[in-house]
């Protein structure tokens, strides 16, 4: 009797330490278990419990305490909570829903814009439509306060937390003015491809300010992002003596053509400038300081409005508050201001990196809206930056 049995001993030591070579092999290649035979935890409790269970009494009792075994391994590590899942599913969704939308009014903005021109131009002042974008914001966060969706802090407000965020309001202000500015200069089409320049100059921003190297593979993703904006400019651009593209009515008989002036390209550089360090100065800000999300909104929309009604007041006479205004502007308002909320979300809950993600597709999106409405005519110069960015992005931040 003590010959089979050791030859059983023997014979269940050679399995176990076949299975211990799998796992080993599996675990040094890198290569994942979800395809294999070791990625059931049933399986893993099965053989485990009807080895052991083996060894002290038959197989018959192996086979049954190792679907004993098998079940609890299922159970204990392949079913995960369902309510932790569930609400981590929920989580993702809500998440995955506000980039959407966020990409979807980036996308929308500069076409929007264009469909509100009258002459050729926008028909009311830039600094009332920012101004009216920052208060609308600032009513929500307000809103959002007062019903309760967040929480105040405890104790006395913060209110010398609310001082830096006055840079934060100065850099967006400028920048949300310029925006307008520019869709004097180009066409919708131009504006959101050369503004994907923004990831390069926050990359460049992320440098400057935490001290961050660049890989190899970043740093040539930043020569492509350089070699898409020279490349579109040189070919799109246009005398600034030519007649700028006519109203949206118009221009449904004669096709919008891709442009640029030399003017637009200055100040499209200073944009993507400011855009950059605004973008990393306000999500260090929101992460540094331990309040929420609308109490720090709060405080950087209240210098938003404060900035842009003396923007607005200090520029001299010309169309009052709500002059000009259409259906078309006041969605081009509400789209702003919803978009900032969610932009706010993102810089404290991601990155800059993820905001630049949400720039670089909302392209196809003003594409799309460009084509459908203003009948936009796009070149090969336009196809080509788009596959430069494309490739940009995917090394920059496929290499991270």
């Amino acid at each position: 009797d003590s010959l089979p049995k050791l030859k059983d001993l023997a014979f269940l030591k050679n399995q176990l330490e076949h299975l211990q070579r799998r796992v080993e092999d599996e675990v040094s290649s890198g290569v994942g278990q979800d395809g294999s035979l070791l990625s059931s935890p049933f399986l893993k409790g099965f053989l485990a419990g009807y080895m052991v269970a083996k060894l002290r009494a038959s197989a018959v009792l192996g086979f049954a305490v190792g679907t004993c075994t098998g079940i609890y391994a299922a159970q204990a590590y392949a079913v995960p909570n369902v309510e932790k899942t569930l609400k981590d599913y929920l989580r993702q969704a809500r998440w995955t829903l506000m980039l959407l939308l966020s990409t979807a009014m980036y996308g929308a903005h500069a076409p929007l814009l264009a469909l509100c021109h009258v002459d050729g131009r926008v028909p009311f002042r830039p600094s009332s439509a920012v101004l009216l974008t920052e208060l609308t914001k600032l009513l929500l966060c307000a809103f959002s306060l007062l019903v309760g969706w967040q929480t105040w802090p405890q104790g006395a407000l913060p209110w010398r937390q609310a001082a830096p965020f006055a840079l934060s309001a100065l850099l967006y202000g400028a920048n949300n003015n310029l925006v307008i500015y520019l869709q004097r200069y180009m066409d919708p089409s131009t504006y959101q491809v050369l503004s994907n320049l923004k990831i390069g100059s926050t990359a460049l921003f992320y440098c400057l300010c935490l001290r961050h190297r660049l890989s190899a593979r970043q740093g040539l993703a930043l020569l492509l992002l350089m070699a898409a904006g020279a490349c579109y400019a040189a070919g799109g651009l246009q005398d600034p003596g030519h007649a700028l593209p006519e109203s949206p009515p118009a221009a449904a008989a004669n096709p919008m053509p891709l442009h640029i002036t030399p003017f637009g390209l200055l100040l499209l550089i200073l944009y993507c400038l400011i855009s950059g360090l605004s973008s990393v100065y306000t999500e260090l800000l929101m992460k540094r300081q331990r309040l929420p999300l609308a109490l720090q909104n709060l405080f950087l929309y209240t210098f938003g409005v404060l900035l842009n009604l003396g923007l607005h007041a200090g520029g001299g006479p010309g169309p009052g508050l709500l002059e000009g205004f259409s259906g078309w502007a006041a969605l081009v308002v509400l789209s702003q201001a919803l978009n900032g909320l969610l932009m706010s979300a993102v810089m404290k809950h991601g990155s800059s990196i993820t905001r630049l993600f949400v720039v670089s597709c909302s392209l196809v999106v003003n594409a799309v809206l460009s084509a459908a409405l203003l009948r936009l005519q796009l070149t090969a110069a336009f196809f080509l930056a788009t596959l430069l960015i494309g490739l940009a992005v995917r090394l920059y931040y496929g290499s991270r």
